[in-house]
């Protein structure tokens, strides 16, 4: 396999690189205290990929088995144990663990052992952020067709398994 196309054609190259500091206050604090910072939109890359660092606050959470019909889904581990499901089991993926789930993968991802960090990497770069907004400002009073449309948009079709 080759290089892929050419995405640059200029001569002498640009200066775009963009600085996101680690002290930057995240882009989303969920009620449970979890945090998102946007490193990377799909938006600031062109499409290319979406990077997200996630902390866990420490109670429990996070999404049961699921896939994307569009993207595929990375997970690094920066701090602490995440639980992954890699389609049959829920496996133990610590500090410097990595993850790579591709398109029609099913995985979910959980903290059960108090808090941790990650990093999300999404590929190519989908809208992610509309998911984890949405989720945040919760789903309690969306109808079953409310639910199900908003899962639809954002390319999560859940699976029985846990």
């Amino acid at each position: 396999m080759g290089y892929p196309p050419r995405l640059y054609d200029g001569d002498d190259g640009e200066v775009s690189a963009r600085l996101h500091p680690a002290d930057r206050p995240p882009d989303l604090t969920y009620p449970n205290g979890n945090e998102v910072h946007y490193l990377a939109s799909g938006a600031s890359t062109g499409g290319l990929f979406g990077l997200y660092r996630w902390t866990f606050a420490g109670p429990p959470s996070g999404p049961g088995p699921h896939f994307h019909r569009t993207l595929s889904e990375s997970f690094h581990v920066l701090e602490g144990v995440v639980r992954i499901f890699d389609g049959r089991d829920w496996v133990r993926a610590g500090a410097g663990d990595f993850v790579h789930v591709p398109p029609g993968g099913v995985h979910g991802f959980r903290n059960e052992d108090g808090p941790a960090r990650m990093l999300l990497h999404f590929a190519p770069g989908a809208p992610r952020e509309g998911y984890f907004e949405g989720l945040a400002a919760g789903t309690d009073g969306w109808s079953r067709e409310h639910y199900d449309a908003f899962m639809a948009e954002h390319d999560t079709t859940w699976v029985d398994g846990s």
